[in-house]
């Protein structure tokens, strides 16, 4: 089947055949071009609820419900009216009996039929089911669950990032959907902006590269295309941030053009219209937010794209004036928990051995930004840190310091940098041969492994935080079986990891002695 999806995909690129099939053509019927989405790579839900249904940023007494209407996923525009009234109902119970909630809200054609219901009135710690209607048809059911208050044993949640909808399939997300955790946490590069990439991918985008709001939309439909996708928003409640492949490689949100101005508001006002958030202002939605799961965790989640500036200036910022204030007020009001940072990119130093650094896009870019900030928490005296971060496509564990240059300076927290879900690295040989290198010039980093692709499940109780590496056998098979890796530690009260003793002889191209 693989084979000859390849074959098909060669076969479309070579003769310009997507973009006659995608989204739709003369030559094409809506149910032909269905069909040859299908064969690469892409299914979608019955009509209109194709792009499936979601829920996010649960509150102890509510949750953000989420759906789109798309009839023709891959269509510019959609055969609806202006407006569509949208029934919801949520329930205690999967037969949607005992109903706790219900209502309507209108599906407006100006942010592409999307519809966002702040859902209040509803139990702290609880598990919910919700379904829409609509047209006379109706969505597939969703199950979510609200935030718990007080005394809490045990947290535990899935975080994801970098989906590269051509490097492979989603088998993380079908693992996701079937793990038990409160919530999902997606790190960024959720969708990727540029063309087709041909070769020998088990399939592709659907066309060039995406600038306007008919392009961004028609992307985050055709990745919504997976099922295992839609299975894992259907399962649990999302928090999100983003990073750069939303919008275009590395940008900065504060560069000046008029065109990337437009091109930005474009690409934020589709990502609302595609996920479980909170309404908000869709061309310039606050990403920058705090959660809490009980007294046991607080959640900070950080927007590391929209404030930002240029890389390496002297006085560079990647948060923002704004959201740095905010930040550092939220650390010196930090209650007595396990404190989380949601962050899309990496924080700890990733310096080269000669000088200089890996990637400045990341917090290596703004490296007095980083010190100021990482001082504070120091000197607040906040304990218990945690950083949960995408972006490398790799797995790397870091002790978090203020000052990544001083070999002396304390441990403040730790940093799990997850594996992508399906995004391409660098291959097995850079792996093996850079892994000691990149020990060898940050002696802060602990572990480093980067020929596999997954998730983690952070398991949090009172005594202690487990990071378990979730990763699958083969990304080209969408039904591959996922088993973990290694596990790491960090104890309450007690800065830094350490590694399961069950688990550390497994695979890995570099591990600290």
């Amino acid at each position: 089947m693989r084979a000859n999806r390849r074959d098909l995909l060669r076969g479309a690129v070579a003769a310009s055949a997507l973009g006659a099939a995608w989204p739709l053509s003369s030559r094409l019927s809506p149910a032909q071009a269905h069909a040859a989405a299908h064969e690469l790579g892409a299914t979608w839900d019955e009509p209109p609820f194709t792009l499936g249904v979601a829920s996010g940023d649960p509150l102890p007494d509510g949750v953000s419900l989420w759906t789109r209407l798309a009839p023709r996923p891959l269509a510019d525009s959609q055969p609806l009216p202006d407006t569509v009234e949208v029934e919801w109902v949520v329930a205690t119970d999967p037969g949607l009996s005992n109903r706790v909630a219900r209502g309507a809200a209108p599906a407006r054609a100006e942010f592409g039929h999307s519809i966002h219901v702040d859902v209040g009135g509803l139990e702290p710690g609880r598990r919910y089911f919700y379904r829409f209607a609509a047209q006379g048809r109706s969505s597939r059911l969703g199950r979510t669950r609200t935030a718990p208050v007080g005394p809490l044993g045990r947290v535990r949640f899935a975080a994801a990032n970098c989906q590269a909808f051509h490097d492979g399939f989603y088998a993380a997300h079908r693992g996701i959907a079937a793990e038990d955790v409160d919530f999902v946490v997606h790190l960024g590069d959720y969708i990727y902006e540029h063309g087709q990439v041909g070769g020998e991918h088990v399939r592709d985008h659907e066309g060039p590269e995406v600038c306007t709001l008919s392009d961004y939309r028609r992307r985050h439909a055709l990745y919504k295309g997976d099922p295992s996708l839609r299975a894992a928003h259907a399962a649990h409640p999302w928090f999100l941030t983003w990073d750069d492949h939303e919008v275009v490689n590395d940008y900065s949100g504060t560069e000046p053009s008029k065109p990337f101005r437009e091109r930005r508001a474009a690409a934020y006002q589709a990502w609302f219209e595609h996920m479980p958030v909170r309404s908000a202002n869709a061309r310039a939605p606050r990403i920058h937010q705090q959660r809490h799961w009980g007294d046991l965790l607080e959640l900070t989640i950080l927007d590391l794209r929209q404030y930002r500036s240029a890389q390496n200036l002297p006085q560079g910022t990647i948060l923002g004036q704004e959201q740095k204030d905010w930040l550092k007020q939220r650390v010196d009001a930090a209650p007595d928990s396990w404190h989380c940072w949601v962050n899309s990119i990496m924080l700890s130093q990733l310096a080269e051995p000669g000088g200089g650094y890996y990637f400045t896009d990341q917090w290596d870019g703004f490296l007095a930004e980083r010190r100021e900030v990482l001082t504070h928490v120091h000197d607040s005296g906040m304990p218990d840190l945690v950083v949960v971060t995408g972006d490398w496509h790799s797995a790397f564990v870091d002790d978090v310091r203020p000052d990544f240059d001083d070999p002396d300076a304390p441990v403040i927290g730790t940093e799990f940098t997850a594996h992508s879900v399906s995004s391409s690295g660098y291959d097995a040989e850079w792996n093996r041969t850079n892994g000691p290198v990149m020990g060898g010039a940050n002696p802060h980093l602990k572990y480093f492994e980067g020929n596999r692709y997954g998730y983690d499940v952070h398991e949090v109780t009172p005594r202690r935080w487990s990071t378990h590496m979730r990763v699958v056998a083969d990304r080209d098979d969408p039904r591959s079986p996922v088993s973990t890796l290694t596990t790491f530690h960090v104890d309450r009260g007690r800065p830094g990891s350490y590694e399961d003793p069950a688990t550390i002889h497994s695979p890995a191209q570099y591990r600290r002695a």
